[in-house]
């Protein structure tokens, strides 16, 4: 029998998804599943996206230019612009999703065996990418206890030798929510100046900030353009993750034209997604504060929850729609399976994914969950019902002294 390929072998089930056959298999049964497990918003798509696309009037719908549409780009230009980015449209190539800026920016820049700096956790899907790039992701760890923020730079520079390319930052960040301090960002610009290194910079939750703190883009930092590579994706703004549309980002001209050999040999991102996309720039700046207000009443309602549950604990997110918290479990992964595949509460169960698949630190995240607040706050109120249930009920829970 052939032999599977050694990235076929080392490529990692996702975390988010990887329970999806257990929560078929309940809602078989007739069990409601809570889906706090997967950063799909509920809220809806703006209307002139769903406009745009009944209203095509196209006799083909025809391969776009492989780095996009140029109206697209130049709509774009603006948008950034409102955040104190300051592009040309040719800065920007259009992506299959922010996930396929990330991996063609790898790529791009990253021979077999280089290496990339990232604070862990991480989004799981950063270390398929590295699998499929032949690239090697080194982890600097960050607690549950310190709020997950960013270690000293001295912890960093032990990491750097001479195959490290790269530092990539996901901020506000997907796990933990955390959102980078001024600090913190210019501490990773002077690394990055003093090792001539890549920033690979996911900035995906932009528009999802709830601190009085200002929104720090590494293209607000100055003096190493060529250097930074911003990823982006229309998926969590506008609840278009199924248009999948994103944007690679840098001033660096080689970078982009060796990007655009793989943005051709893909042949061009999604022509109707890409209509989605621009036409939702034109939706009044109602929708994005009517979002924002509702992911504010959101986070607040699961967080004040999950704290109130007995031995449970989650720091305070500061950004994105998602938070990692410590239950009093032996295992998540066996207690997130067993909410699926052996409980219910009236009917009803909870998905969430296990945080040990988005840390690489042997151990870590064995006890953490994260929940994604993308669901009615009646649906998280009774989530967090369920959850308790859940706990109180779970053979290997763990007794916490207070």
């Amino acid at each position: 029998m052939p032999q599977i390929s050694q990235r076929g072998t080392l490529m990692p089930a996702s975390p988010i998804r990887k329970l999806v056959p257990l929560a078929d298999e309940a809602k078989a049964r007739g069990i409601h599943v809570y889906h706090l497990n997967i950063g799909q918003p509920d809220l809806p798509t703006p209307q002139a996206a769903i406009d745009a696309i009944r209203n095509i009037d196209r006799k083909v719908l025809e391969y776009s230019p492989s780095q996009g549409y140029r109206s697209y780009r130049e709509k774009l230009v603006g948008y950034y612009k409102k955040y104190d980015i300051n592009l040309t449209p040719d800065d920007i190539i259009v992506t299959t999703g922010g996930s396929e800026a990330v991996l063609f920016s790898f790529l791009a820049c990253l021979n077999p065996g280089d290496e990339i700096i990232m604070p862990d956790p991480f989004y799981a899907n950063y270390q398929a990418f590295a699998i499929s790039a032949g690239a090697v992701i080194r982890t600097i760890p960050t607690t549950i206890e310190e709020g997950f923020c960013l270690p000293k730079v001295e912890r960093f520079e032990e990491l750097i030798n001479e195959r490290t390319k790269a530092i990539m930052i996901c901020n506000p960040n997907n796990p933990t929510g955390y959102l980078y301090t001024r600090r913190e960002m210019n501490q990773i610009r002077d690394l990055v100046k003093k090792y001539d290194l890549y920033l690979f910079s996911d900035e995906v939750y932009r528009e999802f900030i709830y601190t009085g703190s200002p929104y720090i883009s590494a293209c607000h930092l100055e003096g190493f353009e060529d250097n930074v590579v911003l990823i982006d994706s229309v998926s969590k703004r506008y609840s278009e993750c199924g248009i999948r549309i994103g944007a690679l980002i840098t001033k660096n001209k080689k970078l982009r034209e060796a990007v655009m050999k793989f943005c051709q040999a893909r042949l061009s991102p999604p022509l109707i997604g890409q209509i989605a996309a621009e036409a939702s720039l034109d939706e009044p700046e109602e929708y994005t504060r009517e979002t924002y207000d509702e992911y504010v009443e959101r986070r607040k309602c699961l967080i004040d929850g999950l704290n109130r549950i007995p031995g449970v604990y989650s720091p305070i997110p500061m950004g994105a729609f998602y938070t990692v918290a410590r239950l009093p479990v032996d295992d998540s992964e066996k207690f997130c399976a067993w909410c699926l595949s052996e409980f219910d509460f009236e009917g009803e169960t909870v998905m969430m994914a296990p945080a040990s698949g988005f840390y690489t630190t042997p151990g870590a995240g064995r006890n953490e969950v994260r929940i994604a607040y993308v669901l009615k706050k009646n649906d998280l109120q009774r989530a967090l019902v369920v959850l308790q249930k859940a706990l109180e009920a779970y053979p290997g829970r763990v007794v916490v002294n207070v």
